[in-house]
């Protein structure tokens, strides 16, 4: 009799809507991609992620030739494509195309401004991408130096300046100058980012150029909409303050720790170990993301900023998806800031046709 009652009381429940709350958190969707063991055909799509620090932030001990160690182990790891925190020529031109709704100065911030090279080669962004992907499909074996030059000259039109990197670090130092649409102007502009303190620039473009690649891609996205935020100072103060948090404390003491040491012999490896261990996404997250959606403001700004954060890694992540569509059984090196790292991992591990690789053998 009891659990007839009980049961009747539940339909009740369930029938007037006061028990929604505790089904709709009782839920757990039946079909999990994650968990299948099938197996596509063919080679597995392999995607390696590489936590970095921000090495522009790094203190002034830190010089380019240090990444060297690190370019040539993932290098051998023989990566067919690359991925990188960077917004694309595409979704630069979209967003300038749509300034009202953008902030100038977030453009201005994330993206590489291709009028220069757009006047030197006559092609706007979509012309320039659509001809790079044309050189690119009927691309030689052992292309001629003016070929490499040409084509650095259309990614940079492109708004692609890592993958213009990539076609100039791949050219003997004697073949570096202008020509075929590079002017004095990019050259420099070239030359400059050789000696740029970037993860794109000095790791994955010296990687791509070691395995034979000829570009990289941009898979960053900085266009997500939060809506208006009535009072943006009350909002910064609010994401501030639920950084103030013992995690967070925490991860800057192991932070400082690790920079401090910068200036001696394999402390940039051991850094990256730090940015890739196991236990960091966790530790992020206790430090960051946790405490935002535990933030009491009436606006809710804390699970506003984390909705941005989740909306940006789940575009980045099906970014990389598309990438792994054009070729299956790509090997994808994907470089991306540390506290990207256990989303991009979560995210891709849904997927049936992505293996994920660790990390951590070539950091050692």
């Amino acid at each position: 009799m009891r659990t007839g009652w009980i049961g009747t009381l539940c339909l009740a429940l369930v029938a007037s809507g006061a028990g929604q709350g505790v089904l709709a958190q009782d839920y757990r969707p039946s079909f999990q991609p994650g968990a299948m063991t099938d197996h596509p055909a063919g080679q597995p799509n392999e995607v390696l992620v590489l936590g970095t620090p921000h090495l522009s932030n790094l203190p002034d001990s830190f010089q380019p030739n240090m990444a060297e160690p690190l370019v040539e182990r993932l290098a051998a790891w023989k990566p067919t494509a690359i991925a990188v925190e960077q917004l694309s020529g595409l979704l630069c031109h979209s967003m300038r195309a749509q300034s009202p709704r953008f902030d100038p100065a977030d453009i201005e911030t994330y993206c590489y401004d291709p009028s220069e090279a757009g006047r030197a080669t006559g092609l706007d962004v979509p012309s320039a991408n659509a001809q790079a992907a044309r050189m690119l499909a009927d691309w030689p074996a052992d292309p001629a130096p003016a070929m490499h030059r040409k084509l650095a000259a259309v990614f940079l039109a492109a708004g692609e300046p890592g993958s213009a990197l990539v076609q100039w670090l791949r050219l003997p130092e004697g073949e570096r100058h202008a020509g075929d649409d590079l002017n004095d102007d990019l050259v420099a502009q070239l030359e400059k980012r050789i000696g740029r303190k970037n993860e794109t620039d000095l790791v994955a473009a010296r990687v791509a150029a070691l395995a034979g690649l000829e570009r990289l891609w941009s898979v960053d996205d900085q266009a997500t909409d939060m809506g208006p935020l009535d009072d943006e100072e009350a909002y910064g103060k609010a994401i501030m303050a639920a950084w103030d948090n013992p995690a967070t404390k925490a991860r800057q003491e192991e932070s400082d720790a690790l920079n401090a040491r910068l200036g001696e012999p394999g402390a940039l490896l051991a850094l990256y170990r730090a940015s890739n261990d196991p236990s960091y996404a966790a530790q992020a997250y206790r430090s960051d993301w946790g405490p935002a959606l535990a933030e009491p403001s009436p606006q809710g700004y804390g699970r506003r900023y984390v909705a941005y954060w989740e909306t940006r890694n789940l575009r980045m992540v099906a970014n990389m998806r598309e990438v792994l569509g054009r070729r299956p059984g790509t090997r994808m090196l994907a470089i991306v800031g540390a506290s990207h790292k256990g989303y991009y991992e979560a995210y891709l591990g849904l997927m049936r046709d992505v293996k994920l690789v660790d990390v951590m053998p070539l950091l050692r």
